[in-house]
């Protein structure tokens, strides 16, 4: 009987386990990940003044490669390297990466928010992956001046852990230059259905990527050619340039928690495909306004619908505002794409370095009365 007893043990042990273990990967994730600000730096054994030495040197993390664990501020050479969301934060050189698993749950959708800047003026590229997805995002362009940009990218979990990888292909001639990431979260997000009376899904973009709480400039969705599953749910980035995704806590938005920002103008596009009924009329209603974070100037938005076009002027000044708008047309077909940019390029006021642009919410379409 005790061979008997000792076997029923270990099954009921066996089956608790994965209980435990499924319930830990089925957790709802909103959150930063460990060690995701970086805050628990290497010890000084494992130092080589900035470089990390050891595969397993960085709390949580594993490295590969030249990796460099930055203080913020004045740099050797006379670089400053601005870290906005703490004092620390990890610079990969040529083909370095890091890397760390995370529980999820198979089958669900997950993005990402990642603070990462280029370091040095020169073409730098950020490739992300979760496999067996991965996409390059371009640091060319700085879309904040003060190192700021934050960024979002989505994934599908194939299984219930995740291996998430940031790497530096290495296309920069200068070894020491390469991406400075400074914060890395974590959000399940879900497919949102059109309601009873709009058949836009997330017109308010109140489903969206993580957003960081002690510091924000926005968090850049990226285009559809880098990023195949979008963080912002429902909706395509249909342009060579991000769209900013706004909260309510740090900026103005028209509705709700939170709103977009096309900051880059005619290269800064965002849209959705309806299901429609063809020769069939109906109403498409947007609000615009600015974000109350120093942009100014001469707004205007130009949203497609079918075969029709509407272009709404907005003056800014900087302060906060609004403007709604309606478009009436009539459905071609049983799908229709509706667009929306910026007709004009715009920066802060008092820094021109910084991209900004109209805020665009609370999209409607419903049939025509």
């Amino acid at each position: 009987m005790a061979p008997q007893c000792f076997s029923c043990f270990q099954v009921i042990l066996f089956l608790s386990f994965i209980f435990i273990t499924s319930a830990f990967a089925a957790k709802y994730l909103d959150e930063v990940l460990p060690n995701g600000y970086f805050e628990q730096g290497p010890k000084q054994s494992n130092l080589k003044k900035t470089v990390i030495i050891g595969k397993h040197s960085l709390p949580q993390w594993q490295i590969k490669g030249l990796v460099e664990y930055i203080s913020g501020g004045p740099q050797p050479g006379g670089f400053f390297l601005a870290v906005p969301r703490g004092f620390h934060a990890v610079r990969l050189g040529n083909e370095a990466s890091i890397s760390q698993s995370i529980p999820v749950k198979k089958g669900s959708t997950y993005s990402l928010t990642f603070g990462a800047t280029r370091t040095c003026a020169q073409d730098e590229v950020l490739k992300v992956s979760v496999p067996p997805l991965s996409g390059e995002l371009p640091l060319r362009t700085l879309y904040s001046s003060d190192g700021g940009d934050t960024y979002a990218w989505a994934f599908k979990a194939i299984s219930n852990v995740a291996k998430l990888t940031f790497h530096n292909p290495g296309i920069q001639e200068d070894p020491t230059c390469g991406p400075l990431l400074d914060a890395v979260a974590i959000k399940q997000i879900f497919s949102p259905l059109a309601t009873r009376g709009n058949l836009v899904k997330n017109g308010g973009f109140e489903y969206g990527p993580h957003l960081f709480k002690n510091f924000s400039t926005g968090v850049l969705i990226p285009p559809k050619q880098q990023d195949l599953i979008s963080p912002l749910p429902g909706w395509i980035v249909e342009s060579l340039k991000a769209v900013r995704y706004l909260d309510s806590t740090h900026f103005n938005v028209p509705y709700g928690r939170a709103a977009v920002e096309l900051v880059a103008g005619r290269e800064s596009a965002i849209a959705q495909i309806l299901r429609t009924v063809p020769n069939k009329l109906y109403t498409l209603s947007f609000t615009i306004g600015d974000a109350k974070n120093g942009c100014h100037g001469s707004m205007m938005v130009e949203a497609f619908a079918a075969k029709e076009n509407l272009k709404v002027r907005f003056a800014s000044h900087g302060k906060g505002g609004t403007k709604s708008a309606r478009l009436k047309f009539r459905a071609t077909a049983n799908r229709t794409r509706i667009t929306f940019y910026s007709g004009f390029y715009h920066t802060k006021l008092q820094d021109y370095g910084h991209l900004c642009g109209p805020v665009l919410d609370q999209i409607q379409v419903a049939p025509a009365r």
